[in-house]
């Protein structure tokens, strides 16, 4: 597959990109990791090479920390994990959580009372596991989602027995709330009954799921408190992504790139269009504009 050189041509933001990059931050789902979950040896390296270079790789995902793949930590010389969009980054040399931006209690309360009006899958990020309703967990293989979603929420989710009530119970410790549809008749009735929460904010990744966050909770938010640590400028950071949530990151940071498989909300703003995810399209970005 041909991908896209920048919108503005070699003459674009990328021209003067050799050099310039100090910090790369990454999404993981579709576009670091293939489609099957799995980290392929060329990404691996590409990224190994950048911080042997001294550019540091940070990861910016969606998924809790506790449903981050064995093959992330596996990455050598990896230091900064962003998780739940931007809610909590992990030193992995410290094994400690150095920030935290969880959803405010009063917010909180809130949206639990306006799912509780509901019967679909919700699941809360708390202190970076993710957990279901148990009911949920019980027939999770009965409901309209691919197999591949289903092992991985056997796999990730911790079941309790009321989650709604077990929310409220760590109400200052909520990173992330996933919504899950078996249609989309139902995604898009719920996506306007969550306009109705204030001080939240709402953003997707698939397509059969919302995501409620914090108010000021972002990965771009999260990139900044990193750069902040190494003293760099945001504008000096390079960011892969490839769905909404990755928007923040990809507005804010100096060079923008999309996945060749992202939504065209991404592609439009990006300022390079790397190969697909399943082609190793961020190890493609890295070798092009930070090993060259």
């Amino acid at each position: 597959m041909q991908h896209e050189i920048c919108k503005e041509g070699e003459q674009g933001i990328f021209r003067d990109a050799i050099g310039q990059i100090k910090l790369i931050a990454l999404d993981l789902d579709r576009t670091t990791l293939y489609s099957d979950g799995s980290l392929g040896a060329r990404t691996k390296k590409a990224i190994e090479s950048a911080m042997d270079k001294g550019v540091p790789v940070m990861i910016a995902t969606g998924r809790a920390l506790s449903a981050l793949p064995d093959a992330v930590f596996e990455i050598s010389g990896l230091k900064y994990l962003v998780t739940s969009n931007g809610a909590s980054i992990k030193d992995l040399t410290t094994g400690k959580i150095i920030y935290r931006n969880c959803v405010d209690g009063a917010a909180l309360e809130k949206t639990v009372e306006l799912l509780a009006k509901y019967d679909f899958m919700y699941e809360f990020f708390v202190d970076g596991d993710a957990y279901v309703d148990q009911k949920i967990y019980d027939r999770i293989r009965g409901m309209n989602f691919t197999e591949r979603h289903i092992k991985y929420i056997l796999d990730t989710r911790k079941p309790v027995g009321n989650l709604l009530d077990f929310a409220l119970l760590h109400k200052c410790s909520v990173e992330n709330i996933n919504l899950n549809f078996e249609n989309q008749e139902d995604r898009a009735m719920m996506g306007e009954a969550l306009k109705a929460l204030e001080n939240v904010t709402i953003t997707t990744s698939f397509d059969h799921n919302l995501e409620i966050g914090g108010e000021t909770t972002s990965k771009a938010d999260a990139i900044n408190h990193v750069c902040g640590i190494y003293g760099i400028s945001i504008e000096s950071v390079m960011a892969c992504g490839d769905s909404p949530n990755d928007l923040s990151m990809l507005m804010a940071v100096g060079f923008p790139v999309a996945m060749g498989n992202a939504k065209d909300e991404l592609k439009a703003l990006a300022k390079y269009v790397t190969l697909t995810n399943d082609e190793d399209g961020v190890a493609e970005v890295i070798e092009r504009f930070v090993l060259a």
